[in-house]
């Protein structure tokens, strides 16, 4: 039985930090410590900045995304190609893509995959409405961006045939050699999948 530090409220604070993805215990313990020595500089605007966005946060009734305002910003910007929808996992692939600023369309968060095995089926996820969204007749084409995994291609078929119904284009991310990489450093099915979505010159 390990033996306790401090006082209650800075095991709970070490105890929250450990939940967030990608810190451990011991992060968690780094990072509550230099938060307590950056105590008016970081520790207090935190909690005033986490209590706000506890508040004001919003999931969009429209894609799923999450903004203070609902329907999102995403939604609402009248520059955006309303005709083309990409199809992302989680509101964090949606940020990746929105990063990368490749597109400027909308998009639609499922909110995970199907898994059978986890009890995740259709009525678990955000599909519903984008089918909803489709049938309104303004999107002429949906891009499936979802993860490579047995989970995400399941999903992939799954909604191609949810969408094969409309007139509309259906399409994927292509999958394969990354920009930069080498061969010798891939491993064997992201070259396959590289070899069967080959382009042409």
């Amino acid at each position: 039985m390990s033996k306790r530090i401090a006082g209650p409220e800075i095991e709970r604070l070490i105890q929250l930090l450990a939940k967030v993805p990608g810190l451990g215990p011991r992060s968690a313990r780094r990072a509550a410590l230099h938060l307590i020595k950056k105590k008016e500089q970081l520790l207090s605007p935190l909690a005033a900045a986490m209590g706000e966005a506890a508040e004001k946060v919003r999931i969009c009734s429209t894609c799923g995304n999450v903004d203070t305002a609902d329907p999102c910003m995403i939604c609402t910007d009248p520059r955006r190609d309303a005709a083309t929808i990409i199809v992302v996992e989680d509101v964090s692939d949606l940020w990746a893509l929105e990063r990368a600023a490749a597109m400027n369309v909308r998009y639609h968060v499922l909110g995970g995959t199907l898994s059978p095995l986890d009890g995740i089926g259709p009525d678990q996820l955000n599909i519903r409405s984008l089918i909803d969204r489709v049938a309104g007749g303004e999107v002429k084409e949906v891009i499936i961006a979802v993860n490579a995994t047995v989970e995400g291609q399941t999903t992939a078929h799954y909604l191609t045939d949810q969408l094969s119904g409309f007139d509309i284009k259906v399409t994927r991310l292509a999958h394969g050699v990354p920009v930069g990489g080498e061969l010798d450093y891939l491993d064997e099915g992201t070259l396959a999948a590289a070899l069967r979505s080959r382009t042409a010159f």
